[in-house]
């Protein structure tokens, strides 16, 4: 099923976007980063966190269905020059197989693309075969270094994968 829109955010969908944000991540990396680290996510702050973002004027594409965010794509100007890159792309776990995540990296490729990128990479945990998968099926490729990061704690491998935004999906 299509989401009912996907628009721009504004700094009155903080609440829905950190909702998304924090139960995909308990979900998603369950068993790849520690528990009490997921466990003590709090929605407030992180909705304290993409109000202020989302003020500073980012652009972030939001999926709803029946009025609430179930998703959203953050994509903009990497700090490698000349690409584009996908920030972060969550949807709520209630949501994941109806095809809103093919929907949102469209329309965040879209966005890349009016932006005047004909690349873009982005980065995700080496052990998150699902999100890779994905991003396989959506025309990513591996490619480039492998970067290493603690996230609460756990140390894990970050894979770049890469996209020619030209060639024909």
């Amino acid at each position: 099923m299509p989401p009912d829109s996907i628009r721009w955010a504004t700094p009155a969908d903080a609440a829905g976007l950190a909702e998304v944000h924090v139960v995909a991540w308990q979900r998603a990396y369950r068993g790849i980063l520690g528990d009490d680290f997921l466990d003590s996510m709090d929605f407030g702050s992180r909705e304290a966190w993409w109000a202020g973002y989302l003020g500073r004027g980012a652009r972030v594409s939001v999926s709803e269905r029946e009025g609430m965010i179930v998703g959203f794509c953050n994509a903009g100007a990497s700090s490698d020059a000349g690409w584009g890159e996908i920030f972060a792309i969550y949807v709520h776990p209630d949501h994941w197989g109806t095809g809103l995540g093919r929907e949102l990296m469209v329309a965040g490729e879209s966005s890349l693309v009016a932006s005047g990128f004909d690349r873009a990479l982005l980065w995700v945990l080496e052990e998150n075969r699902r999100a890779r998968d994905f991003y396989e099926r959506q025309g990513w490729s591996q490619g480039g270094p492998i970067k290493i990061e603690d996230i609460g704690g756990t140390q894990v491998n970050e894979v770049r994968y890469q996209k020619d935004l030209r060639a024909p999906s």
